[in-house]
């Protein structure tokens, strides 16, 4: 897979602009420009919503130089977004991940951010591969503090769903990538379904290998780059792709986390339209799936440009308008009914942007 780049750097924040979408079948949805992301374009990192007026990105891959946009670095970059006054500004220096991670798998309980392993490009060689080493950050006290890294048992991985049982503090990871090469006869992108779970109350991993958990360990299928959200305490995987952009998927999958005994199922709605690298978030017992790569649309760049909603209490799709602006490899955070999507790719591989945009359904 080739890499290529396309964006500008911005280094100051533009005032916001409404823009209203066009409906479609009656859809009342619009979309509004927020302050593009500082310093890089950001392409494969996470967001996070920290509490209701502060978001943050963490990780994901940046252009190695200004003058040579076809080349990539992965960041430990982390941050953070101020809803009431679109803008961006930094932690302090010492707040970036301990180690650079692009498909990082992470999310945030108690206003605490939990760092879950994802690919990294230390090698050099032009393959990303996982890690399973893991942190908690504390951004009131400033401070990373290790896990412990993801067991024997389990595969180390990036770009998994991850959902969050907030009755428990456990935070689950489903499926996603052992290794992710970047060109061509460096070997394949490993996709898996393996299921793991971090109790970050008792600051472990959980063993789902028995104890009547057999059911959650493995979804139906293998799945990265997937969207993700957690509706009443369900969490539902929707799309992705196996084994490479060329390879997506539309089936969703379920799984109670109030009642694990019952294992994973798949849903009956699937996604109309099947693609991976989307992002996801959910808002009123929907949830809305963004974008996506492998798009063999006219002009498309290979980039999906659609935006779909699924019902989880009626099992049910809807068809919406379009994206603002088309990407993959970005992801979505839901804070007070609108959904904010910074960053991600405009072309099929690598190619970040600094845009950034809520939708309001």
């Amino acid at each position: 897979m080739k890499f290529f780049a396309r964006g500008v750097f911005l280094l100051t924040a533009l005032q916001s602009v409404l823009v209203q979408g066009a409906p479609c079948n009656g859809d009342s949805s619009y979309w509004k420009a927020l302050a593009p992301i500082p310093l890089y374009p950001r392409q494969e990192h996470t967001t996070l919503a920290l509490n209701t007026t502060t978001l943050l990105i963490l990780g994901g891959i940046i252009p190695a130089t200004p003058d040579n946009p076809n080349l990539f670095n992965t960041t430990s970059l982390l941050q953070l977004y101020h809803l009431p006054t679109n803008t961006w500004h930094h932690p302090h220096p010492l707040s970036g991940l301990p180690v650079p991670l692009n498909h990082p798998n992470a999310a945030i309980i108690k206003s605490k951010l939990y760092l879950l392993g994802g690919l990294s490009d230390a090698v050099g060689d032009g393959v990303w591969r996982a890690t399973g080493a893991s942190w908690v950050y504390d951004p009131a006290a400033n401070t990373w503090s290790p896990l412990p890294p993801l067991p024997a048992w389990d595969m180390a991985r990036g770009s998994a769903a991850v959902g969050v049982d907030e009755k428990t503090g456990v935070v689950y990871l489903a499926g996603g990538l052992t290794q992710l090469p970047l060109v061509e006869g460096m070997g394949e992108q490993e996709s898996v379904d393996v299921v793991s779970a971090f109790d970050t109350v008792a600051g472990e991993w959980v063993d789902l290998r028995g104890n009547g958990k057999e059911g959650v360990r493995r979804m139906p299928g293998r799945r990265d780059h997937a969207g993700v959200a957690v509706v009443d305490r369900v969490m539902f995987v929707l799309g992705g792709r196996d084994h490479g952009q060329d390879h997506v998927k539309g089936e969703v999958f379920a799984l109670d986390l109030g009642r694990l005994e019952k294992g994973w199922v798949t849903k009956k709605g699937r996604m109309p339209t099947p693609r991976g690298g989307v992002c996801a978030a959910a808002v009123k017992g929907k949830v809305y799936v963004f974008g996506g790569e492998g798009s063999k649309a006219e002009g498309s760049e290979g980039v999906f440009d659609q935006v779909e909603v699924y019902d989880t209490r009626r099992d049910t799709w809807e068809r919406l308008g379009k994206m603002r602006e088309p990407r993959h490899g970005t992801s979505a955070a839901a804070v007070g009914g609108a959904v904010y999507i910074p960053g991600g790719g405009v072309k099929q591989g690598g190619a970040p942007v600094v845009t950034f945009d809520a939708f309001y359904p």
